[in-house]
């Protein structure tokens, strides 16, 4: 999977803020996986509706807290999550757009849309990371908007996601090197 630059006016609204390259990184490649998501489940289930700019915005942006909560770019933490989302309403964005911020890391708790799962997805699945419960949301979210069994959704998802996991370990590395 190529790992793709972010859009621009994304990635000038970063170096304004003076974000790490690490956190530039990170959001490059949960975006370019997020896309390759996206790809991988419009060509498995072609009636699927996903706002694929919604999604690719969102993943662009999740962790834009981290340019204010940098601690958490080497530790855990939600701090950056609420920050996030002032960040992006600031700059203009609607609260529809800055959402993401504070949904990818809270998809456990809320009754979240199909793009606010896929980013919570592409943020886990992009360091080989599987998450069943995560993953059984999205299958009935997908069955409950297609009309196809869930049993039916769950081995293709799982292979999508199998495919994405590859080179997780590069990625990893990729992220960490200045």
């Amino acid at each position: 999977m190529e790992i793709k630059n972010l859009p621009q006016h994304i990635l000038q609204i970063l170096e304004k803020l003076n974000a790490s390259s690490r956190l530039i990184k990170h959001l490059r490649i949960v975006h370019s996986v997020a896309f390759e998501l996206i790809q991988r489940l419009k060509e498995e289930f072609p009636s699927v509706l996903i706002d694929e700019h919604l999604v690719l915005f969102g993943a662009a942006t999740h962790d834009i807290g981290k340019v204010e909560v940098r601690e958490e770019l080497f530790k855990a933490g939600k701090k950056h999550e609420s920050i996030g989302v002032k960040i992006l309403l600031n700059l203009g964005f609607s609260e529809k757009e800055a959402r993401f911020a504070k949904t990818h890391g809270n998809w456990y708790n809320e009754n979240l849309a199909l793009e606010d799962l896929l980013i919570s997805l592409a943020d886990k699945i992009w360091k080989g990371k599987r998450i069943n419960e995560l993953e059984e949301i999205i299958c009935q979210k997908l069955s409950e908007s297609i009309g196809i069994n869930y049993w039916d959704i769950y081995p293709k998802l799982d292979s999508i996601l199998d495919k994405l996991s590859i080179n997780a370990d590069k990625r990893i590395v990729w992220q960490s090197v200045d």
